[in-house]
């Protein structure tokens, strides 16, 4: 069969991969044609556009690239009907997906969506576009299958594929030879992640990089995506010289005693390796007031939101400050009780997001829905 792929970000990049991986086991000699990176693409998929090209963040950016948006879009269109594939497959991205699943279901294309809009976040009405335009929908968040039956529309819980992911990136490696490795010193690392966009990067990481010099005993790392050269993050970190460590955030964490981390995907998956964490969010001031009126959540990290408490501090715009940030690192860098407690809640979420195997799952599911045994 044909697969039509659409993720348009990192972590989908990440997700897509792995669900690639699987449908290939599933439906051996399999053609899959997708918009991704680079795990997509080593996995087999053909590569349409790169994620690199796709992510504009915040509605002043969107705004300033509506061109290259409509026009993506309709090369989009054109793509897929040339392709003439079995099923589309979204994953999350739902600016541009929902539109070309409106389009893909016009086309009598079969329509799966895997990862699920944050719907339940901001944008309901968007359930009428789902439920119009989505034939088969699959979620990895345990409330989000509640959520969709409140609205009419049975979707498929098939875990966090995560979990998946940090068990197959499992290391032997020892501390000392990741240290080596990477000519960092034995101080205690913190770890920094100021996101994979540029638009982040630049304004996350002159703020996390603004308390090092308080902190002589700790060693202050970044986790470097390859979508971006030494000399990108060397422009935004102030006055420091911070280690920048490439395509290795996985194993960066797991020798970090604490990290600081930009909100997405990232908080998750920091808090499924164990780290302690501070999750750091800000955007433009027009971006987050209209942010602000539309999004109606507790929390802006998936942990916080998973676990339905606030377990890990969230640092929001303003609040977002050196003063701020040096006291939560404070908190759990150094405080034990707090650092044991993570530990525990964090084995609870793990317990939550329903174990291994959600990519091999999606994948059955998904192969079977398209060539019409579900």
């Amino acid at each position: 069969m044909k697969y039509y792929i659409i993720a348009g970000e990192a972590s989908g990049d990440l997700h897509g991969s792995n669900l690639i991986k699987y449908l290939q086991q599933k439906d051996p000699g399999c053609l899959i044609r997708a918009w991704g990176g680079d795990k997509m693409q080593a996995q087999g998929a053909i590569l349409v556009k790169h994620i690199n090209e796709l992510a504009f963040m915040g509605f002043v950016e969107v705004a300033k690239n509506i061109r290259t948006i409509l026009s993506n879009i309709n090369f989009c269109k054109a793509d897929i009907l040339a392709f003439d594939p079995d099923a589309v497959i979204f994953i999350d991205y739902p600016g541009f997906n929902l539109r070309i699943a409106r389009f893909c279901k016009a086309s009598k294309i079969k329509t799966i969506y895997y990862i699920s809009p944050q719907i339940w976040a901001w944008h309901q009405s968007r359930i009428k576009a789902i439920r119009r335009d989505i034939d088969k929908m699959l979620v990895i968040l345990p409330f989000e299958k509640d959520f969709f039956a409140r609205h009419n529309f049975e979707v498929d819980f098939v875990g966090h594929p995560l979990l998946d992911a940090l068990s197959e990136s499992q290391s032997s490696e020892s501390n000392e030879d990741f240290l080596t490795r990477n000519g960092l010193s034995t101080k205690p690392i913190i770890a920094l992640l100021p996101g994979s966009r540029k638009q982040e990067i630049v304004r996350m990481l002159p703020v996390m990089a603004s308390i090092v010099a308080q902190y002589p005993h700790f060693q202050f790392v970044v986790a470097g995506t390859m979508a971006h050269t030494p000399d990108f993050y060397k422009q935004n970190m102030g006055n420091e010289l911070l280690t920048v460590v490439f395509g290795e955030t996985y194993s960066l964490l797991k020798n970090a005693l604490a990290a600081l981390v930009t909100s997405g995907t990232a908080t998750l998956e920091t808090a499924l390796i164990g780290t302690p964490q501070v999750v750091c969010y800000k955007t433009g001031d027009f971006s987050y007031q209209i942010a602000r009126r539309l999004v109606k959540l507790k929390y802006i990290s998936l942990v916080n939101l998973i676990m339905d408490e606030k377990l890990v501090s969230e640092l929001i715009q303003n609040e977002l400050n050196p003063q701020r940030l040096a006291r939560e690192l404070d908190i759990i860098s150094l405080d034990e009780n707090k650092r044991q407690l993570l530990a525990v809640k964090y084995d609870q979420l793990r317990e939550k997001l329903g174990g291994k195997g959600a990519s091999e799952k999606a994948a059955s599911i998904i192969h079977s829905f398209t060539k019409g045994s579900l």
